[in-house]
């Protein structure tokens, strides 16, 4: 898992008002890697460490203002990815979501020297949000239609939304929605994973299948979810004749693809063409195991609870408290 904290430093104390939990697991650029904030899934003991290294290392490096810090996680242990002295692009995000003017605070910090101001870090506690931000990151691939969308550690986004809802589920699919690529309550779903992620798959088929959707998928991930008595149709792989999956998403009778990428020549070819033929198509795409269980149960909130609440961000700001 990866995971970044913003901090706030006026060179004796630092403030850390969330931790952003990345839906992408760590090898996916973090300026392409979706958000959560705050973090559901990290461990109070991980939350804890994150936020000591956060303020251990602003005050090593003598921060005064803004830093960002990225981590990973694994086996319970806590890595530190890279430490960056200077603001980052999630300050705005982490501000609309925490209510906390994160810019003019830092200003006031760097000022303060001038201005003979008391630090305002003391007064700063932590709160209790009692919703969820997802930033989902905006690619420009429809302009480069023969580039494959497939993310990596390059960063390739050009811009960044938020969504905010009560649940986890239903924030990543507002996001998607201001991303331009809305996430679909019905139709077919396409599903074509690694071996690496196949663990995985029959559990978010399940709940592809228990909201309605049509289960379309390829060889052994086909396998997979038929010896789990979801029912399911084989398609052809684009190297396997036809029809195939780029005549199934040319005659719009694909919804939604979760393909993740899988190693071997062949394979990626693939892969590589599907997932052009999707951008070509307008058709939503998924490439990692972790965006698509956020998207399954993104699809199931939006079932079930609808799409109809928007608040002012003051609303939202409402039901935060100290704690």
């Amino acid at each position: 898992m990866e995971c970044e904290a913003d901090a706030i430093c006026d060179g004796t104390a630092a403030f850390v008002p969330a931790v952003m939990e990345h839906i992408e697991l760590a090898g996916i650029h973090s300026g392409d890697s979706a958000c959560l904030v705050p973090s559901r899934h990290i461990p109070a003991e991980n939350l804890r460490t994150i936020k000591e290294y956060t303020k251990k290392i602003a005050l090593a490096l003598h921060v005064v203002g803004l830093m960002n810090i990225q981590y990973a996680i694994e086996d319970d242990k806590v890595y530190v990815l890279e430490a960056n002295p200077r603001a980052s692009r999630t300050v705005p995000l982490v501000s609309k979501v925490c209510d906390i003017r994160m810019v003019p605070l830092a200003t006031a910090v760097i000022t303060a020297g001038l201005t003979g101001d008391r630090s305002p870090l003391c007064e700063l506690k932590e709160r209790e949000i009692p919703y969820y931000g997802v930033k989902e990151a905006v690619f420009p691939f429809n302009m480069f239609p023969e580039v494959d969308p497939l993310l990596g550690p390059e960063m390739r986004s050009t811009g960044e939304v938020l969504g905010i809802a009560r649940t986890a589920g239903e924030a990543f699919f507002k996001a998607e929605e201001a991303a331009k690529a809305t996430l679909p309550l019905n139709g077919a779903v396409l599903l074509s994973v690694s071996d690496a992620d196949k663990p995985y798959i029959t559990e978010i088929a399940e709940r592809f299948h228990e909201d309605g959707f049509t289960i379309l998928a390829t060889g052994k991930t086909y396998e997979l979810i038929r010896a789990a008595c979801i029912p399911v149709t084989k398609v052809n792989k684009l190297s396997e004749g036809r029809p195939d999956i780029g005549d199934l998403i040319t005659n719009g009778e694909i919804q939604l693809i979760i393909n993740t990428p899988s190693p071997g020549k062949k394979s990626a070819s693939d892969g590589s063409a599907m997932r052009k033929a999707a951008v070509k198509a307008g058709v939503p795409y998924i490439t990692t195991a972790v965006a698509a269980k956020a998207a399954a149960e993104g699809i199931h909130q939006i079932k079930l609870n609808g799409n109809e609440e928007v608040l002012s961000l003051q609303e939202w700001h409402a039901g935060i408290t100290a704690i």
